[in-house]
Formats: C-alpha cells, structure tokens, sequence
C-alpha cells in the first residue's frame, strides 16, 4: 500500500470544519485541479452519498474522480473510498479540537498490487502531493466564515 497524510489546523470549531469536509461540493474552493464536484446518489453529507468530481488530467483532459462517503462521525471523521478514477484510492479526514481551533488529519492510502507495486514511489508522490493541499484549507474556511 502506498500512502500519505497531512495536517492543517483551522481557526474553526469541529462541526463547521466537518460540515464544510463533508459537503463534496466545497472541494473546488481548497483542492487544486477540481473542476467541478456535486452529488450524483444519496443524501448530501451522510453514509453512501456518492459525489462526481470531474478533476484536470493529463494533456488538460478531464478525468472522473467520484467517491463514496464510507464513515462519518460528525465533528471527528469523515472516510471515502473513489469509485470511479484511474486509482481507486480510499482515505479520511480525522478531526480533534485543538483550543479554539480543529486539527485536521487529510490521510489517502491506495492500493498496490502485482505490476502496481512497481510504481508505488511514483503513488506515493502523488498522494503526497493531494494531501498536502489540505494547507489551503485553513485559508478558505476562515475567509468563508468571516465572510459568511
């Protein structure tokens, strides 16, 4: 298995940082490359939602990304697994109060196996690269809620 995590923390409670991680459609506004994203099955924010996200691929071609939220624990864990992409990936978001704010653990972890484990390092960077873009996130949620 390949795989990497982050850390942010955000001047938020748990609950509005969850709500905002767990509506699919925020991830334009803090994830890099994500052209659109918006609920194609279930119920918004809640176990087995399913949200199509259309992300930049290679040559500027677009390339499906959709996940399926797999957990949720509100104001402390939200779990997916991509359904639909060329890596099918799962992962999380795991929240704690941390003073005033919510530290925020981004991990992805994809699976490698027979030719796949070849490129594990190649994975590694990618994921490393995806998680490491939950640094934006303190700057959207803080705006957006001052803005709010």
């Amino acid at each position: 298995m390949a795989g990497a995590e982050h850390e942010v923390l955000v001047a938020r409670d748990a609950m509005t940082v969850y709500s905002f991680l767990l509506d699919g459609r925020n991830l334009p506004s803090w994830q890099a490359g994500v052209r659109s994203a918006g609920l194609s099955s279930g119920s918004a924010g809640s176990v087995g939602a399913v949200y199509q996200v259309t992300m930049d691929g290679p040559r500027g071609r677009p390339v499906a990304r959709d996940y399926e939220i797999t957990a949720a624990r509100p104001g402390a864990e939200i779990q997916f697994q991509v359904v639909a992409g060329p890596s099918l990936v799962r992962g999380g978001f795991y929240l704690s109060t941390e003073g005033a704010g919510t530290r925020v653990r981004f991990a992805l972890e994809s699976p490698s196996k027979g030719f796949w484990s070849f490129v594990r390092p190649a994975c590694r960077g990618r994921l490393r690269t995806v998680v490491g873009q939950l640094s934006s996130l303190p700057g959207v949620m803080e705006e957006r809620t001052t803005a709010g």
